[in-house]
């Protein structure tokens, strides 16, 4: 009961500082508009929303005690689809082309402020994930998912970007996708590859050295209780 309890709590308080932080991100973009009398770097907010799926997903699964295989299974898809909108945020940093000089600091900074939050809420997801696949699969098993997870979002992103397809394609428009993946595999293309495996590592590197801060803070926490 007290774990269940310690789970709320801080839960509560991730999504208490999410919910400022992403309020702040739409703040400074609507003194951008102001500024600037324009509507640009509005899509930012909708970039956002789908950022915040997989990490609803997730947050819905880990609040179950025990959830059902055939559930896990089945929104493992749905999250995987999402996932890569999260981190796609980080590449809205290519619209700063199109911005005055006499405000790019401010539009620097709305984009880094929204691409910051799509990266924490993919990080946070794929923590909530990797813990859920550990209650069903053996820790060798789950360290190469995550690996492909990394290489899968990286790819999803490279689609959305530069072949400009979105997740809910993958239904209405799975051909297309499938033929086009298809392709930059058989045929190489190594723009693809190359965006595919670096920003793969950027994102596995910064997943597991937030989780070794987390884990090296929690070591200490337990230093100092064992202390007293």
């Amino acid at each position: 009961m007290e774990t269940i309890k310690t789970h709320i709590l801080n839960r509560f308080r991730i999504l208490s500082i999410l919910t400022i932080s992403m309020a702040l991100s739409i703040i400074l973009l609507m003194i951008r508009m102001k500024l600037n009398q324009s509507f640009y770097l509005l899509f930012l907010v909708w970039n956002l929303f789908l950022a915040v799926i997989p990490f609803a997903i997730t947050t819905s699964l880990i609040s179950k005690p025990n959830p059902n295989k055939i559930t896990l299974i089945l929104s493992f898809g749905v999250w995987l689809l999402f996932l890569p909108n999260a981190p796609y945020i980080v590449t809205d940093l290519l619209h700063l082309n199109n911005s005055p000089n006499h405000l790019l600091w401010l539009d620097v900074l709305v984009i880094v402020s929204f691409a910051f939050n799509g990266l924490i809420l993919f990080m946070l997801s794929l923590s909530d994930m990797e813990k859920l696949l550990k209650l069903y699969l053996k820790p060798k098993t789950v360290f190469p998912i995550m690996l492909s997870i990394f290489g899968l979002t990286a790819f999803g992103i490279y689609l959305g970007r530069f072949l400009r397809y979105n997740s809910w394609e993958i239904l209405n428009n799975p051909t297309a996708i499938f033929y086009d993946s298809l392709q930059l595999i058989i045929q190489p293309n190594i723009e693809a590859w190359i965006f595919t495996l670096t920003f793969g590592a950027f994102l596995a590197m910064t997943y597991w050295l937030l989780k070794a801060f987390s884990s090296s803070r929690l070591d200490t926490l337990e230093i100092k209780k064992e202390a007293i």
